[in-house]
């Protein structure tokens, strides 16, 4: 079906693009069809004024960095880098933030290895604990991937053991960078509190 066809005057296009008299369409279902493409239409609306706040506020956003650099002189390109903006009475705060997308290169199956040979060298009493968080760490999902914070996280264990540093090194050497993704969130501090609740721009959390 062509996007420019048009329906005669007194039919409606059902689901499987037939043609049907509006006459023979019951009135619960034309109130039904009604109220679903008047909530459709004004979603898309907010969608696209949402999607013009977010090109603006990387906009503006930059613009103020780059305008908070000149005053030192230095110029400093791109947009990358967390950043967090705190208005004069410190009651709003705006955060920029690029989450970069990690996988794992050939050097994991090495880092698992050591692991596993750290496991086997140490004594039966060791804390069953850490060894299901690595068992965890390991695991993969449906696409055989790992879940990168699991694994990364296994650097935060504080263990004295050659084997397990080099493990370590391995997991910093085997990752790989495959892209980053823009985020921009806002805060607002309400009464005396310190704390900063987010200004949600989530259906589903307002």
């Amino acid at each position: 079906m062509s996007k420019t066809e048009t329906i005669p005057a007194g039919y409606v296009r059902d689901a499987r693009g037939r043609l049907v008299p509006q006459s023979m369409v019951k009135p619960i279902d034309q109130l039904r069809d009604q109220t679903i493409v008047s909530l459709v239409d004004q979603a898309k609306q907010l969608q696209g004024r949402l999607a013009e706040f977010k090109a603006r506020a990387f906009t503006d956003i930059q613009a103020f960095v780059e305008a908070s650099n000149e005053q030192y002189g230095v110029r400093v390109g791109g947009s990358k880098g967390n950043i967090s903006l705190i208005s004069f009475n410190g009651r709003y705060k705006v955060v920029r933030q690029i989450a970069e997308h990690i996988q794992f290169g050939e050097q994991l199956q090495a880092a698992k290895e050591l692991i596993d040979e750290c496991i086997r060298s140490w004594t039966e009493g060791s804390d069953d604990k850490v060894k299901a968080l690595i068992n965890e760490a390991f695991q993969v999902d449906k696409e055989g991937n790992v879940n990168t914070g699991r694994v990364l996280g296994l650097r935060r264990l504080a263990i004295d053991d050659a084997s397990w540093n080099t493990a370590m090194r391995a997991i910093v050497d085997s990752i790989r960078v495959t892209g980053s993704k823009p985020y921009i969130r806002l805060y607002e501090r309400v009464g005396d509190g310190e704390e900063y609740m987010p200004i949600s721009l989530d259906l589903a959390a307002i």
